[in-house]
């Protein structure tokens, strides 16, 4: 008995993945001084995949280079190659040195990148700052 219900809900799993074909999506990119993350979404941001420079093995300082943001990106439009995804914007957020090598690699992976966005938050006078130091 149990075992017919880990089977059905195998299936249940397996056609709800399968059902799942989008276009068209968003390409978001973080980029920061210690990371880089590649999120791939359809059109109303629901997560399709993802890969992080961590996650693919890079550590310490490795893991903001350009080359680890190249791994990422062709590794995150690979995680999404079963739902037929061909054209992306991209929104690109941080200040990381991986920036343009990212938007590249999602180019050479095979994905139409019709557009890109920066979405880097910008203070406009942000916080009080601290008070100066007394030694």
């Amino acid at each position: 008995m149990a075992e017919t219900i880990k089977q059905d809900k195998a299936v249940k799993d397996a056609s709800k993945k399968a059902k799942r074909r989008v276009v068209r999506g968003q390409a978001h990119i973080k980029c920061s001084y210690n990371n880089t993350i590649v999120t791939l979404t359809d059109l109303a941001g629901g997560v399709l995949g993802w890969s992080t420079a961590g996650s693919m093995g890079f550590r310490g300082a490795k893991k903001a280079t350009p080359y680890a943001a190249t791994m990422v990106s062709s590794k995150a439009v690979e995680n999404v190659a079963r739902t037929g995804l061909k054209e992306v914007d991209v929104f690109i957020k941080g200040v990381g040195s991986g920036r343009e090598a990212a938007i590249r690699a999602l180019g050479n992976s095979g994905l139409k990148v019709s557009s890109i966005k920066d979405v880097t938050p910008v203070p406009h006078n942000g916080c009080r700052p601290r008070k100066p130091r007394r030694v």
